[in-house]
């Protein structure tokens, strides 16, 4: 089982399409991927929310996955977004990402149905059985109208194997010390909400989860360092200085905001696929003076 160490900044990439979204840019994939490498992300993640994963068809799927993981060839630690409404097709996507190099799988239970915990067991055991790499267990009710509490998160990390890794999105930092406290210790978890990565990093995540570093990449790994370093002021200042920006991206949802931020950076990804629509003027103008602030 391959045993990469995912730290630090895990960077989710965008999925650039031509024209108006009719296909794929795998052209433009691979440089993004290689700017954020180039720029210190600690690993890659593609075909999570910011990579628009729900908005492709099952071919698209695969050429980003493949596309995204043989670019970053082993540079960094790639954990590939599988998450699917059946097991079936989780299960098809997650020995895709296996057989094309991935070093962990990210599963979030989404369903049309509320899941038992049953259910949701089953889900992960079924797609561990499948798979001979880790798997980062995703929590994040906001997308996928299932909230796992830190009781259940804690068991499935118990109860299947391959589950080593835990991404909390809830936005409550109660729930990352509830899992420390839960496990000893023992659960990487991982933040995926931007506004809470001074807090999370206090609360000893292994790493932060996020869309930032395509547009503030410095920012970010510095705000990793000085947690590492112990240096919680200058932690403090740097985290309140993309604070505004955190928020902005994250109100204004991921793929239209990034890719509208990449744009004002003179990087054209494309626009978001419908019915996600590019960002609007003025709401343009408010993240060209944040982005602004920050150079």
């Amino acid at each position: 089982m391959s045993r990469q160490k995912f730290y630090g900044i895990v960077a989710y990439t965008v999925t650039p399409f031509t024209g108006e979204g009719e296909a794929i840019d795998a052209a433009t994939l691979r440089r993004l991927v290689d700017r954020l490498i180039d720029q210190g992300a600690h690993a890659i993640a593609p075909l999570g929310s910011t990579g628009e994963s729900a908005y492709l068809s099952d071919q698209e799927w695969e050429e980003v996955a493949e596309v995204s993981v043989r670019q970053v060839n082993h540079r960094v630690p790639t954990v590939v977004g599988i998450s699917d409404l059946t097991t079936r097709n989780a299960v098809r996507r997650a020995k895709f990402a296996e057989s094309v190099g991935a070093d962990a799988v990210m599963v979030l239970p989404i369903s049309y149905w509320k899941l038992s915990e049953r259910e949701i067991i089953r889900h992960y055991d079924a797609i561990a059985k499948a798979i001979n790499i880790p798997i980062m267990l995703y929590n994040n009710p906001a997308t996928s109208g299932i909230d796992m509490s830190p009781e259940l998160i804690a068991r499935i990390v118990r109860e299947v194997d391959n589950v080593t890794m835990v991404k909390e999105s809830t936005g409550d930092i109660q729930r990352m010390h509830q899992l420390v406290q839960l496990s000893d210790g023992a659960i990487p978890f991982y933040n995926g909400s931007n506004p809470l990565a001074l807090e999370a990093f206090a609360a000893g995540a292994t790493g932060w989860c996020t869309a930032a570093p395509n547009l503030i990449p410095e920012l970010n790994n510095r705000l990793y360092e000085a947690t590492q370093q112990g240096d919680l002021a200058e932690a403090r200042q740097i985290f309140y200085r993309q604070l505004p920006l955190l928020q902005f991206i994250l109100k204004g949802g991921l793929p239209t905001t990034v890719k509208a931020g990449l744009k004002l950076l003179g990087i054209e990804a494309g626009v978001p696929r419908h019915p996600l629509l590019p960002l609007d003027e003025e709401r343009t103008r408010q993240l060209q003076a944040i982005l602004a602030e920050l150079r």
